[in-house]
């Protein structure tokens, strides 16, 4: 359940500029001190996407602070369950990181009745990544042009309205059926296998409406493709400044989400080895370069250190593994 996904379209220039962080080196790694092996960074997810993107960046500029090689390992699949395990099996050496994502860390123990790793005991937080803000967009056809106008359709035929997501068990589709939830009403779900083909039927005309991130769809707003209802961050974005948030547009029956990444090791990694390159992680996050590079993704660094970003972990099981099992959404059957 990746955060966000860039759209082919988008994918090469933002790659590009994305890879320029850290002076020389491979579009996977930074140049480091010869006498040290490149740190391992695992994504769950294919290359050109939001989340490999995000981990070449803050990566480049954390190899860039600790004078060390940073190498992208991507190992996609099984809702981040293959390189989720693969993590917390790993050498506790701080040579192997991880970005981690609400799906991994929160989401997947409702979601499955049986895991390879665990959630709360396999991984040591070094702190947050970024959060990307999620967009209600409408497509042109559907003729809605505000999220009230959209709920009220929905309230009027319960089950009928579409509104599309990357995927089932995705932060997209669980912020969808929160703000059903909230509203005393019903959307019909249409799950795809990724951003950017649900944006695709969005500006089709296909469903009418959709949950997608601005990394994903951000040009297809600005391009008048499909219209940007309200955003479900706290704030608005800035890229979008004229689209209200759930809470301005609905009150208390709006509220805030972000899908967010963090960045992890190995549980038993030692207090010595984690304190560098948590330290490291938040200097990057720093730099006006990277949290440049974010913004144009329509997303912001995390400024949560270890002990915030723990916390953040609880309050976040808290609010959504209770929605996940009163909806009986299981992905292992």
């Amino acid at each position: 359940m990746p955060c966000p996904t860039l759209s082919r379209r988008h994918l090469l220039p933002a790659a590009g500029a994305l890879l320029g962080v850290a002076g020389a080196g491979s579009p996977t790694c930074a140049q480091g001190r010869a006498a040290e092996p490149p740190l391992r960074w695992v994504v769950a997810y294919p290359p050109g996407g939001g989340t490999d993107l995000v981990a070449r960046l803050v990566g480049q500029a954390m190899g860039a602070v600790l004078g060390r090689g940073v190498v992208v390992e991507n190992r996609p699949g099984g809702a981040t369950l293959i390189a989720a395990e693969a993590v917390a099996r790993a050498a506790p050496d701080g040579q192997t990181l991880f970005t981690a994502d609400a799906g991994t860390l929160v989401f997947n123990a409702g979601l499955f009745r049986r895991l390879p790793y665990d959630p709360r005991r396999d991984f040591r937080p070094l702190g947050g990544l970024a959060r990307f803000g999620l967009v209600l967009a409408a497509s042109r056809r559907s003729g809605l042009a505000s999220v009230r106008q959209a709920l009220e359709q929905a309230v009027a035929a319960p089950g009928r309205l579409d509104c599309a997501s990357p995927g089932l068990g995705s932060p997209h589709h669980l912020a969808m059926e929160r703000l059903a939830r909230l509203n005393g009403l019903s959307f019909h779900h249409v799950p795809y296998r990724g951003a950017a083909p649900a944006l695709n039927d969005l500006m089709a005309g296909t469903v009418g409406l959709a949950v997608t991130d601005y990394a994903t769809a951000g040009a297809a707003l600005r391009d008048g493709l499909a219209r940007p209802l309200a955003v479900f961050s706290a704030d608005r974005l800035p890229a979008l400044p004229g689209v209200p948030t759930l809470r301005e547009a609905l009150g208390e029956r709006g509220f805030a989400f972000a899908a967010w990444q963090a960045l992890v090791l190995p549980a038993a990694t030692p207090d010595a080895v984690a304190a560098p390159l948590a330290g490291a992680l938040q200097a990057a996050l720093r730099m006006p370069l990277v949290r440049g590079r974010l913004a144009e993704l329509g997303g912001e660094a995390m400024t949560e250190g270890p002990a915030a970003m723990q916390a953040l972990l609880a309050e976040e099981r808290a609010a959504w593994l209770p929605l996940v099992e009163a909806l009986g959404l299981r992905l292992d059957g």
